[in-house]
């Protein structure tokens, strides 16, 4: 199973914020931290729909990228302080501009945002690096899917898929989880889900369905600014995730055969019942349902199961009530 925290905007373009970030996350078992590199001017336009106003900071969508850039060596120093703590770091660009730049400081995996799938020049170049990729389904067709992993899946790169709602926050009627099964047997690499849904259950559901990589959004607090953070989890609830993850993973990978009950027999002997009788009943009295009782061990006795097997039939001796109810009590003709 494998773990990818993204921090994504979350550090709203603070370098000290990036950084505890990662000290934080260092300490919840998470395997990847998920960036997002953006250097605005090379992939965005005038043209873009999100150049608008939408916070209190930014006059523009523009500006919020702007915002979000980290130089060269800011990204460096990410880099080395996840190196540092055995996380390893990985990012999705926006732009080749932004994949020079990854390429530059190390970059260890690409991860490919929804709306990446279709941009077949900068998978053209991600995959000239031989890394590996993780591509997010989110805004794509089965006909778009087909397409860029036949794109990639000769390029020599280790090739993972996750199935991806593009809506923030994912209600539970849009996760997909249906989708991990189509993916796996589809295309037959890795599959893993990308949660937008702000909670840990979508992740859960999502490995009990078999998913082997999960992609979650984090943030300190829900009441924090950003433009993910309905969408993220707190760090607070990453181990519960996890914990809850590792022991659904486990349970799957350890199947029962209810056919063979050989390690409940102990309890078997414990558990289980026997008839007896719940009355005083004298020598000769017929045997009714309503004279019985079912109690512990099942070993004292007839056994429970059998009940229907001693309804009508006369008792050779008197039984105490709580008397445990023998064959050898009860005469043979009935």
């Amino acid at each position: 199973m494998k773990y990818i925290a993204e921090i994504g905007q979350a550090h709203e373009g603070s370098l000290g914020i990036a950084h505890s970030y990662i000290d934080a996350l260092s300490k919840t078992g998470i395997d990847i931290i998920k960036w997002q590199t953006h250097i605005a001017e090379a992939e965005s336009s005038i043209y873009e729909p999100f150049r608008v106003k939408f916070s209190y900071e930014d006059n523009s969508r523009f500006e919020y990228w702007k915002r979000m850039e980290f130089t060269k060596n800011q990204w460096k120093e990410l880099k080395s302080h996840c190196d540092d703590l055995g996380i390893i770091f990985m990012s999705s660009p926006f732009s080749l501009k932004a994949v020079d730049l990854l390429e530059d400081i190390g970059v260890e995996s690409y991860k490919i945002g929804s709306g990446e799938v279709s941009n077949l020049l900068i998978l053209e170049k991600i995959a000239r690096t031989k890394k590996p990729i993780y591509l997010s389904s989110g805004m794509s067709s089965y006909v778009e899917l087909d397409e860029t992993i036949n794109f990639l899946k000769n390029s020599g790169n280790e090739l993972s898929i996750l199935q991806c709602t593009t809506s923030y926050p994912t209600k539970p009627e849009q996760w997909g989880l249906n989708v991990i099964e189509e993916l796996k047997s589809r295309y037959q690499i890795p599959v893993g889900f990308s949660d937008h849904s702000g909670d840990i259950f979508a992740c859960l559901g999502a490995t009990s369905l078999g998913a082997d990589i999960l992609e979650f959004h984090v943030v300190f607090d829900k009441m924090m600014f950003g433009p993910d953070t309905s969408s993220s989890i707190p760090i607070s609830n990453v181990k519960t995730l996890l914990d809850g993850a590792n022991q659904i993973k486990t349970a799957i990978e350890n199947p029962l055969d209810k056919n063979d009950i050989s390690n409940q027999m102990e309890l078997k002997g414990i558990f289980e019942k026997s008839i007896a009788v719940n009355k005083d009943l004298e020598a000769g009295s017929k045997i009714s349902f309503e004279d019985l009782e079912a109690k512990k061990p099942p070993n004292k006795g007839i056994s429970a199961k059998l009940f229907k097997n001693v309804i009508g039939k006369r008792l050779k001796k008197k039984l105490l009530k709580w008397q445990f109810l023998t064959i050898n009590d009860i005469e043979e003709d009935g």
